[in-house]
């Protein structure tokens, strides 16, 4: 540790290591003095380097400086670090780094703490609901910098009311800060002061986004609320200019050539980045599949500002009508995307497949293709399904090898079943927008069998990736699915047996046991809830070089290969692959392997939280004009204050207040996820369908309020279910007015089915 530090600094300072190593020997908090002369440090520049690193532990984590002014171990001090997870009623929760039960901070705790800041605290006590309560000790992060809000002035006073209401404190506005912001309009705050214990933070605007209902604003607001890069920076931009459309003549030599082969790209209408093609044929009594991808690689290199910016986003954000690429538009709709008609660089995957679905070889390499058709999954579904005559005479050269293709997806859908793979059919939507960018109408989303073959594909280059990964050693980032925790697993079987099903598997269920029950759910007016609970039985899927499998697709070895325009992590393969192929040893270490994952998983699940308030709040709106319409639902969440009902093809959730449920007492039975009435004994549970009149819509909170209208057939047949009532909660009698993974192509996102990411 000595040597690694004299190389890196001119002055070397003790590592973190050592510190740590030190204090834990010594058994005592030490000042600044006695650790210098335990480690060694002499010397006023030494001392000063070595405060600065302190001071870094510190803001890590990593040690505490108590009031005597000594450097202490947090973990011999009984105080727990992590992150705090703000509510919108004032309190919070500080969930440990170190995994554990999560501390309550109380609204006092929160005055000093915004949602997403790291800190130090200590067990305090327990609340009267038994929880662990947090006090804090120090602030050792502050996550935000910037915060986007509704600008509320009233006199000379002015505060911005944030958009994410997990951020429980408004933020001050002292005079003269508010620049040209008008009241009730959407601002972005840079926040000049942090909130404490004496004072709530206090900001100044420094940008004005527009007004609050302006067509496109629930984007933009997404696009700060989260943080993400949007704009190219110059060094990105001076990288790229000079780039010619098309592919010169020298990037194709030493490539395979498959300009003659008939490989198709087969996407949705809107889809404006290509990343595959595909072509397949018969060889004896098998198939011969060649799935061709984007060669991103050989224009995005390591160490450039485009890498750096394209590692940044991490992935491309689709938002409904609009996208924020991970690459700029000349590589991501031109060089790299595979468009029709044109010379372009890929990476193949050639498979040879047994007539039961079975890989049984594969080989990669570098080549020059040239797309024969862009097709839609429409026309591809109309060609094979139904028959088209029109289109099959359009593309009459290319059918033949669009039937083997769609022969090739039958065995591997079957092999898939064998298999075990869990295949959630969650229904998804689709926002339609009319000229002038307003809400014309949401439709559900249909996958035909197009997409499926597609996704059957990409699904089996992806395993191949990972497969030759695996055998060559290369430390990447593989796509990895863990299975049920015991909590979750419990849960999930309390929640099926109230709906007479059952899970099997044991305490270690496999995918196959997920499969066999999504098998029997069928056509239940609760199948989409049952889809949905299963899902979130699951831990979401992640990029990690510790490659434990993928569960639901049932694959020992998964990567993502297949789409490096819009995912960093393929492009990180593609890399890899090349090493292989070029006899090169690999770029990267395991430990960056692992941060690359970590950061990866992070861009991932943050473009879906932001694309998933988004259509929340754009659902909302459309729902704006709807106060007084009845629509069916299905009671989604049963809590102590009434039902969350999801609506049928539009999929947006609004709250039956209990004191809407008619002139009874009605009872909450957390255990059994029910409501009963105390007179009449009617039961509303958890897949029960209704139907409900939209009462109020919050745009603010994007949150809707519905009142009950009837009462439907529920999916066992009766009109209520359970058994006799027992012993529940006292409540309150009701009031007259109510309060208050992957998509398919094996992962695209735009003018594609939106299923959980694999």
């Amino acid at each position: 540790m000595a040597e690694r530090e004299a190389q890196k600094y001119e002055h070397p300072v003790p590592s973190r290591e050592a510190v740590l190593s030190h204090l834990a020997e010594c058994g005592e908090p030490l000042s600044l003095k006695r650790l210098a002369q335990g480690l060694g440090v002499d010397g006023e520049r030494d001392i000063e380097s070595f405060s600065r690193r302190l001071r870094a532990m510190e803001r890590d984590g990593q040690l505490l400086k108590n009031r005597r002014g000594r450097y202490a171990l947090i973990d011999k001090m009984d105080m727990v670090r992590g992150r705090v997870i703000g509510h919108p009623d004032g309190f919070g929760f500080l969930v440990p780094d170190e995994g554990g039960e999560d501390l309550f901070l109380s609204p006092r705790e929160m005055r000093q703490l915004l949602h997403g800041d790291r800190a130090v605290a200590r067990v305090a006590g327990v609340d009267p609901r038994g929880r662990k309560e947090g006090a804090i000790i120090e602030v050792l992060e502050r996550a935000h910098r910037t915060v986007v809000g509704r600008y509320v002035q009233e006199n000379a006073i002015g505060v911005v009311v944030p958009s994410d209401k997990r951020i429980n404190q408004d933020i001050l506005i002292p005079q003269g800060a508010a620049g040209d912001a008008r009241d009730g309009q959407i601002v972005v705050a840079a926040i000049v002061e942090q909130p404490s214990r004496r004072g709530q933070p206090q900001g100044k605007i420094v940008e004005v986004l527009g007004d609050h209902m302006a067509p496109g604003m629930e984007i933009e607001v997404a696009i700060r609320m989260y943080e993400l890069p949007h704009e190219w920076p110059d060094a990105v931009q001076g990288e790229v200019s000079g780039l010619d459309p098309q592919v010169p003549e020298s990037a194709k030599h030493g490539r395979e050539d498959l300009r003659a082969t008939p490989l198709v790209t087969i996407d949705g209408e809107d889809a404006r980045d290509f990343d595959d093609a595909v072509f397949c044929e018969r060889v004896g009594k098998g198939f011969r599949l060649i799935v061709a991808i984007a060669d991103v690689a050989s224009y995005v290199k390591p160490g450039s500002a485009l890498d750096a910016e394209a590692y940044q986003r991490g992935n491309s954000v689709y938002f409904p009508n609009h996208v924020i690429p991970m690459l700029p538009e000349i590589l991501s709709n031109g060089l790299c995307s595979l468009n029709p008609e044109v010379d372009r660089l890929c990476m193949a995957c050639e498979m040879k497949v047994s007539a039961r679905g079975r890989i049984e070889d594969f080989r990669f390499f570098e080549a020059v293709m040239r797309s024969q058709a862009r097709l839609t999954y429409t026309q591809v579904a109309a060609m094979l399904v139904d028959g088209d005559a029109t289109l099959r005479r359009q593309y009459a050269p290319l059918v033949p090898h669009l039937e083997t293709l769609y022969a090739l997806y039958q065995v591997l859908h079957e092999a898939r079943a064998k298999r075990g793979a869990v295949d959630f059919e969650l229904p998804e939507t689709r926002i339609v927008y009319n000229a002038e960018r307003k809400i014309e109408r949401i439709e559900p989303v249909v996958r035909n069998d197009a997409h499926k073959l597609i996704e059957e594909c990409m699904l089996a280059a992806n395993v191949c990736a990972a497969e030759l990964l695996i055998e060559h050693k290369m430390p990447v980032p593989f796509r990895v699915h863990a299975g049920p925790t015991p909590e979750k697993l419990a849960a999930l079987r309390e929640f099926l047996s109230e709906l007479g099903l059952e899970l099997g598997g044991g305490d270690e269920p496999q995918a196959r046991d997920y499969a066999r029950l999504l098998a029997t759910v069928g056509e239940r007016p609760d199948a989409r809830l049952i889809h949905t609970v299963m899902l979130r039985s699951l831990s979401q899927a992640i990029y990690s070089p510790d490659n434990i499998g993928h569960f639901a697709l049932g694959y020992p070895n998964y990567a993502h290969f297949t789409s490096p325009i819009r995912r960093y992590p393929d492009l990180i393969v593609h890399r890899a692959i090349k090493s292989i192929l070029q006899r090169r040893p690999a770029r990267i270490t395991d430990a960056e392997a692992l941060g690359q994952g970590e950061h990866l998983s992070v861009t991932e699940r943050r473009a879906d939280d932001a694309t998933r308030d988004v259509i929340r709040w754009l659902k909302a709106e459309y729902m704006q004009d709807k106060i007084g319409e009845e629509f069916d639902g299905i009671i989604s969440g049963v809590t102590s204050f009434g039902l969350f009902v999801e609506l049928a093809e539009i999929y947006v959730d609004g709250l039956v207040h209990i004191s809407s449920l008619g002139n009874d007492y009605y009872h909450f039975d957390a255990a059994k996820h029910r409501l009963i009435g105390e007179r009449s004994n009617e039961v509303f549970r958890l897949g029960d369908p209704l139907k409900v009149r939209v009462v109020r819509v919050d745009l603010d909170e994007a949150k809707l309020d519905f009142e009950l209208v009837a009462r439907a057939a529920s999916p066992d047949g009766g009109r209520t279910r359970g058994g006799r009532r027992g012993k529940h909660k006292t409540a309150k009698p009701a009031r007259a007015a109510a309060a208050k993974t992957e998509p398919g192509k094996a992962g695209k996102r735009r003018g594609r089915s939106k299923r959980r990411r694999r």
